[in-house]
């Protein structure tokens, strides 16, 4: 198994946070519908496998648990 730094799960957790941020904005005014669609949903996979590591403590994932809902 590969050992991983506490920097990179500091990393991995930032871009949880950028991956909820996107999707807490909404649809943006210069992309169509179907490209949020997918958007959307590349993001709520990346939430998902990401939040199923093993390596997370005391991160909270009450932000991601419900960016994950609201947008699946």
């Amino acid at each position: 198994m590969v050992e991983i730094t506490t920097e990179q799960i500091a990393q991995n957790y930032k871009a949880m946070g950028d991956s909820v941020d996107l999707l807490n904005a909404g649809k943006p005014a210069n992309m169509d519908a179907d490209e949020w669609t997918a958007m959307k949903a590349r993001n709520v996979e990346h939430l998902e496998i990401m939040k199923a590591k093993d390596y997370w403590t005391s991160e909270s994932m009450t932000a991601v648990d419900k960016a994950i809902a609201d947008n699946k």
